[in-house]
């Protein structure tokens, strides 16, 4: 069974830094691509970040690119999200996914469709 699980969101200042963690079960990280997308109220869905499954290519959207780096851990079986220079369009709850589980995949952007995802975490950037 695909699970995946997101920490590491809290409030912080324009400018500041947090890095988000993405535990996952039932899949290899290794094997299978991963990636963030955020939610923000009244907004659409955005794909921010990928990290394909063999060759760990990343992908970033135009939106943070440069501010935002995605990596793994393959022994840990985790995905990591580095975001610097954060901004407060920036703030939304942010998922960790992959198109692995049952239900109907959407695209977010280079190797990463979305069809399962965590419960989110939070990331307010706020003075």
């Amino acid at each position: 069974q695909v699970q995946l699980v997101e920490s590491g969101g809290g409030l912080v200042q324009p400018g500041g830094s947090l890095t988000l963690s993405c535990a996952a079960s039932g899949f290899p990280v290794d094997l299978y691509a991963v990636g963030w997308f955020r939610q923000a109220p009244g907004k659409e869905r955005e794909a921010v970040s990928c990290i394909s499954g063999a060759d760990g290519i990343t992908t970033y959207a135009d939106s943070v690119k440069g501010r935002i780096a995605i990596s793994r851990d393959n022994t840990k079986n985790m995905v990591f999200m580095r975001m610097n220079s954060l901004k407060p369009e920036d703030t939304a709850v942010y998922y960790c996914g992959t198109h692995l589980g049952p239900r109907t995949s959407w695209y977010g952007l280079g190797t990463c469709w979305f069809g399962s995802w965590g419960q989110g975490t939070q990331v307010t950037v706020s003075s």
